[in-house]
């Protein structure tokens, strides 16, 4: 019996490299055809093909990748059968991994759930195929560290607070409302902040900035990328846009991330929001709007919401808080370049609809950007 289990799984492996020899080394149809038709018709070979997909996740967090990352680049890439082969790979590969802290477990938790769609054997086969050619072929992430110091429960308790908030702000009908509740986000995320920076001026052992990954997704993803940049500054950080692979890095202290994380999302749903109820008023004057609109608009809101972020920045820190604020902003700093020791800055394309701008710059000033309050 010993001697047949050896043969077996020398059998499967052989399938399996055979399959991968074919399919993932080349770019051809044929060569995944003929990998996929030998998994396809070995049955027995299935278990070796999903531990050689968990190897290539694996390998995927030692090139920087996340969960996230991952899931985020497969969505883009591949149809839904992918995606969920991915989460069901990253969760596997999770109950053999090292604990990750905080943040990569929100990501395993935020997986897609739930099995692929039937297919037979052979679309199966294509399916992961394919998949591990992508993985396969990641490149090199700069590798995120989790924070030194983990939020207390008063800290989650604030940060639960502000979600609240903020969810209730985007999905209220009545501006007056949606003012109120964000106002308060705004006043929470402020004093969380500098609660933080005290703290850690206070620790015994130094605090050091962190880095978080955020989607910034197509369509328009110029402009969402000069948003998230402009509510990064405004919160004491700094954004790194990744175009190729839809992303941006923020390099900051861990409750200025969480803020800029909640505040990004939010005025991202409000704009989209804003620009659908633009557009619905332009075409119900007779005047048909397209992508050129949209991506004005997006940029207007972005650029306009950028000068009061901005604006809010400068007024609200009092003399005392300064000394702290500067060395944490140095720390992020030194920590970006060392991140990119190289960056380049592009410009906006595609703002050519004045309309577009028009209404942009409204609904930016509309946007629920209260001054926070000063801080100190």
């Amino acid at each position: 019996m010993g001697h047949g289990t050896i043969d077996d799984v020398t059998s499967t492996a052989s399938t399996v490299e055979h399959a991968f020899r074919a399919a993932l080394y080349d770019d051809t149809d044929t060569g995944l055809d003929t990998g996929a038709s030998l998994l396809a018709a070995d049955p027995a070979a299935d278990v070796e093909l999903t531990r050689r997909g968990e190897e290539f996740v694996a390998v995927a967090w030692q090139r920087g990748w996340q969960p996230a990352d991952v899931v985020r680049l497969v969505r883009r890439e591949s149809a839904d059968a992918h995606v969920r082969l991915a989460a069901a790979l990253i969760r596997a590969q999770a109950g053999r991994d090292r604990p990750r802290g905080r943040r990569w477990t929100a990501q395993l938790a935020e997986l897609p759930e739930g099995p692929a769609p039937e297919a037979d054997r052979f679309s199966q086969a294509t399916t992961a195929l394919e998949l591990y050619r992508l993985l396969l072929r990641l490149p090199a992430l700069e590798p995120l560290e989790e924070p030194r110091r983990t939020a207390g429960p008063a800290a989650s308790r604030m940060l639960a607070r502000i979600r609240a908030l903020l969810a209730k702000a985007e999905a209220t009908g009545y501006p007056e409302e949606a003012e109120a509740l964000s106002a308060k986000a705004q006043e929470l995320m402020a004093r969380h902040s500098v609660d933080e920076a005290l703290l850690a001026a206070e620790a015994p052992a130094p605090d050091a900035p962190g880095a978080c990954r955020i989607g910034v997704e197509p369509p328009y993803e110029q402009a969402k990328a000069v948003l998230l940049d402009a509510v990064a500054g405004a919160n004491h950080c700094r954004a790194v846009w990744n175009e190729p692979l839809a992303f941006s890095t923020v390099v900051g202290f861990e409750a200025d991330l969480e803020a800029v994380e909640l505040l990004y999302t939010s005025l991202l749903v409000q704009a989209t929001h804003a620009m659908a109820r633009a557009e619905a008023a332009q075409r119900a004057g007779g005047r048909k709007r397209t992508k050129t609109f949209r991506q004005s608009f997006l940029a207007a809101y972005a650029h306009r919401v950028g000068d009061r972020l901005a604006a809010v920045a400068e007024t609200q820190v009092s003399q005392d808080l300064l000394p702290v604020l500067a060395t944490r902003e140095i720390a992020v700093t030194d920590r970006l370049e060392r991140m990119f020791p190289e960056t380049t800055t592009t410009r906006l394309r595609g703002v050519s609809d004045a309309a577009g701008w028009t209404e942009g710059a409204r609904a930016a000033d509309r946007a629920q950007v209260k001054s926070r309050p000063r801080l100190g």
